[in-house]
């Protein structure tokens, strides 16, 4: 009986000191947060201009499930199921994204949108934790990030013209 009280101690411990790991990316939009919001508050309209998460289904409403399909630069397109947090219109979206049980990954996604200089400044990240980032650097994703940031910047300074999810 104690090497199973043992094994489920150290199992426990496991799960609550998962490693953790966060991207904090910024970028700054010459369009004020109502028009920011217009296209990230619009989950059918990802497809038409994000290279990294390149289609979202669901309703924006805290509670509600999503389908989300990321195309990394570096790796394969998967699909999973996050749960939405928060929605605060030209404000801040969150979801939070798990591989089948708390703690294997879970990811918190946000965005952040500040009115500044008369645009904005989007803060976009993800706070990460659980026990495949001993065996994952979930920095490697940064790049698509950034890449994002831009598609979105470029889709409201340039315009809805131009396929910006293909590179230049």
């Amino acid at each position: 009986m104690s090497i199973l009280l043992a094994a489920t101690v150290i199992v426990a411990c496991v799960f609550v000191f998962a490693p953790r790991a966060a991207i904090v990316t910024e970028v700054g939009i010459d369009a004020p947060p109502a028009q920011v919001w217009a296209l990230l508050g619009d989950p059918e309209s990802y497809r038409d201009w994000n290279p990294f998460i390149v289609s979202l289904k669901g309703e924006l409403a805290e509670g509600a499930r999503l389908t989300a399909t990321m195309r990394p630069q570096a790796g394969r397109e998967m699909t999973f199921r996050p749960t939405v947090l928060k929605v605060a219109p030209e404000r801040e979206l969150r979801w939070r994204g798990r591989l089948l049980l708390p703690r294997i990954l879970d990811g918190e996604h946000y965005f952040l949108l500040e009115q500044r200089d008369g645009g904005t400044r989007l803060v976009h990240g993800e706070r990460f934790r659980g026990l495949l980032l001993w065996f994952i650097d979930a920095r490697q994703f940064r790049a698509d990030f950034d890449r994002m940031n831009m598609a979105l910047k470029a889709r409201l300074e340039i315009g809805a013209g131009r396929d910006i999810r293909s590179p230049i």
